[in-house]
């Protein structure tokens, strides 16, 4: 997937903001949005790459100097005022990360008032695509499709319920297998039949 260029004497983005809960907050989006950020802030090391991270009630975290906000994950009014952020900063694309369950409202609802509002491309990985959704969930991925310019998956089953249930056109959905990084030294790694032999069970010979 590349991203979009504004112009030919300006071939990559320039200001990229990531939203999603982000680390030292214990949680695995937190971890996949650093990765991630980090990841863009490499590969393009001329673009000013940064976040707005989600608090959960009213608990503040050690962010990094890479969190330019902290959007009130219950606060309706705090998704306007990120919007406003992001609008008044000029980012050029906005990376969110989706899961159920991070964003406040009814399935994460509060997420399209800064969606609906944002004046940049905006790509979104969804990290859980339901094949059965509720009403309130079947709504949220429907407008999040519509604010999209791009929706990422990370599995082809994930852009097969995307376009059999939502209707997504698969011309705006990227495949990114999810990776994870290396160990930094296989040859110290410990089988793990070694390390924790299987206890015997009663009936095995």
């Amino acid at each position: 997937m590349q991203l979009k260029a504004k112009s030919k004497s300006q071939p990559h983005p320039q200001r990229v903001a990531f939203l999603g809960n982000y680390l030292p907050r214990l949680c695995g989006i937190a971890t996949f949005t650093h990765d991630l950020c980090e990841a863009v802030a490499g590969a393009l090391p001329d673009a000013d790459c940064y976040v707005e991270a989600v608090n959960d009630f009213s608990k503040d975290y050690d962010y990094s100097s890479r969190v330019r906000f902290k959007l009130q994950e219950r606060k309706l009014i705090s998704y306007q005022h990120a919007a406003d952020f992001l609008n008044f900063n000029n980012a050029d694309v906005l990376c969110v990360q989706h899961e159920f369950g991070i964003y406040g409202g009814p399935s994460g609802r509060h997420l399209l008032a800064l969606l609906k509002e944002v004046r940049m491309p905006v790509v979104t990985t969804l990290h859980t695509v339901l094949q059965e959704p509720n009403t309130a969930q079947r709504l949220v991925v429907d407008e999040i499709a519509r604010y999209s310019d791009r929706l990422v998956v990370m599995a082809q089953k994930g852009a097969e319920i995307l376009r059999d249930t939502y209707g997504v056109p698969a011309s705006m959905i990227d495949i990114i297998p999810h990776g994870s990084p290396a160990p930094s030294n296989l040859t110290r790694a410990i089988p793990i039949r070694e390390k924790f032999p299987a206890p015997t069970r009663r009936g095995n010979r």
